[in-house]
């Protein structure tokens, strides 16, 4: 039978892995699952996995809260233990974080073909961790699973096609998850009750340190979150440390800030808003899946086929824009009716060509 050790660290990881695990278990595949801790809370519980429906991991390797280089490290001296214990036929990592670089690196020093999900995604900006630990896993993955077209092309530009690793387009396993789970999370989530709100109101997330660690940055995207709550009600579910950061830096949100939520709570979130304003990669994807438009607060996106098509609109920290933004995207129809993504059958081609491979 042939066995494939799964990589995974955090959150978004996980609900991936579930997604790609729900089609493996319909194969001939064993898999073992690997959480490095790198997102590592309460929230990991044996509650969290029972209520995702996501199988629990084999091995808890506990890094978290150290440098980037550290972490890495200590991922991959760990990563290697488990993988001379078990003897893998390949390794598979999702997207670009650095549990992902970590098991890719253990797995090409032992000679293991690593199985890359969500390879091929560029932002074009050697300055984010994330592009660096992408563009370094697609580079020593043999098979690589790609989103979009533009995924594709971009391992194309960067010469895979003189390569021996086989690329294959999936679509997302994101829309896959996002699929599964809201049909669930009507019944278990009580975030839209508990916080009083009414259908339609403008969803926005801020997380991503090049915004919160920036105070002007900050200032402004705040600033135009409050000119389109003046015209919309607008919620943000908000970090306590960049919550800390607006009390220090005095900079007064107008609009509703709730505490962190969790996947069903998001999933909710996502249904019941009209539109969407992130600088999150993940959540862009999820407005279109839940057929909501998008401005996000970054110059650049992965994503780019949301930009070209024009559910999503990139605005980077300025309020003048993000505000005229909004008022494009509110007097335009959109059509979601396109398969950007594989409507939820990405994760059945991943596990197809796993059992073949």
């Amino acid at each position: 039978m042939k066995r494939i050790v799964t990589i995974v660290g955090a959150r978004p990881q996980f609900v991936k892995a579930a997604a790609v695990s729900r089609a493996l278990a319909a194969t001939s595949v064993r898999e073992v699952i690997v959480h490095t801790g790198q997102h590592f809370d309460k929230n990991m519980s044996d509650v969290f996995f029972e209520e995702m429906e996501i199988p629990k991991p084999h091995y808890m390797l506990d890094i978290h809260s150290l440098s980037h280089g550290a972490m890495t490290g200590r991922m991959l001296e760990k990563i290697e233990e488990v993988l001379v214990a078990e003897k893998p036929d390949g390794l598979m990592v999702f997207g670009d974080t650095n549990s992902t670089l970590a098991g890719a690196i253990a797995a090409s020093k032992l000679h293991i073909p690593i199985i890359h999900v969500e390879a091929g995604l560029r932002s074009f900006n050697m300055l984010m961790p994330e592009e660096v630990n992408r563009i370094l896993t697609d580079r020593i993955s043999s098979l690589l699973f790609c989103p979009t077209d533009a995924a594709i092309q971009n391992l194309h530009n960067e010469g895979f096609d003189g390569y021996s690793a086989k690329v294959v387009k999936n679509g997302d396993v994101m829309q896959d998850a996002a699929i599964y789970y809201a049909a669930r999370s009507a019944q278990r989530s009580r975030v839209i009750a508990s916080n009083s709100l009414v259908e339609g109101f403008v969803l926005a997330t801020i997380h991503r340190q090049e915004n919160t660690d920036d105070p002007e940055k900050l200032r402004s995207i705040v600033n135009g979150l409050n000119a389109i709550n003046a015209e919309q009600k607008v919620v943000v579910p908000i970090h306590p440390r960049t919550r800390a950061i607006l009390d220090k830096q005095g900079i007064k949100p107008n609009f509703l800030l709730i505490d962190p939520v969790g996947y069903f709570d998001m999933v909710e979130l996502l249904k019941h808003c009209s539109l969407v304003v992130t600088d999150s990669g993940g959540v862009q994807k999820e407005a279109f899946f839940f057929a909501k438009p998008c401005i996000t607060a970054r110059e650049q996106t992965e994503w780019v086929e949301l930009v070209d098509h024009g559910f999503n609109t990139l605005v980077g920290s300025n309020a003048n824009l993000m505000v005229e933004a909004y008022h494009n995207a509110i007097a335009r129809q959109h059509s979601f009716a396109i398969n950007l993504y594989g409507n939820g059958k990405a994760s059945e081609v991943v596990a197809a060509e796993i059992e073949r491979f």
